[in-house]
C-alpha cells in the first residue's frame, strides 16, 4: 500500500498511457482519412466511388463531381447498390468530416475493403479550390 502512495503518480501515468495506446481500439473502426490531394488521386487514378452522406439540402447546394448522395440512414441499404464491388475504394465525404467516419463503419461492416474519408469534408474541398457540382 506505502508503494501505491508513493509512486500514485508515475501510476497514473502508467494508467493514462495504457488507456491512450487503447482508445482506438475501443472506439471501433476509423477509416483512414485523405488529404484533398490524395483524395483526387484516389479518385482519378484508383476510381474511388465518391459516397456523400450530406443531407440532401447540403448535397443540392454543391459536392463533389460524380458524387453518390446516400444519407446515414439510406447507407446500409443503398450503399452495395451504387458499389456492388467490395474491393471498390469508397470515399465518404459530408460537410465537415464528422458524419464521413460514421459512414466509414457501416461501410466496413457490410465489408468494403478499402473504405477512406476526406479530411476536413466538402469544407476542405472548397478551400483547395477543386470543383463542385450542384444538383
Amino acid at each position: 500500500m506505502t508503494f501505491i502512495a508513493d509512486n500514485w503518480m508515475l501510476i497514473s501515468i502508467a494508467l493514462t498511457s495504457g488507456l491512450l495506446l487503447l482508445w482506438p481500439t475501443l472506439q471501433g473502426f476509423s477509416a483512414p482519412g485523405l488529404s484533398v490531394n490524395d483524395a483526387v488521386f484516389k479518385i482519378n487514378r484508383e476510381k474511388a466511388v465518391v459516397i456523400d452522406v450530406c443531407t440532401p439540402e447540403e448535397f443540392a447546394a454543391g459536392h463533389i463531381v460524380a458524387a453518390h448522395n446516400l444519407g446515414l440512414d439510406q447507407l446500409d441499404a443503398q450503399l452495395p447498390q451504387v458499389a456492388k464491388n467490395k474491393s471498390t475504394p469508397l470515399l465518404m465525404v459530408c460537410a465537415s468530416g464528422q458524419r464521413a467516419q460514421s459512414a466509414a463503419s457501416s461501410a466496413k461492416k457490410l465489408g468494403y475493403e478499402q473504405v477512406f474519408c476526406l479530411q476536413g469534408g466538402l469544407k476542405a474541398w472548397r478551400d483547395a479550390n477543386m470543383p463542385t457540382e450542384k444538383a
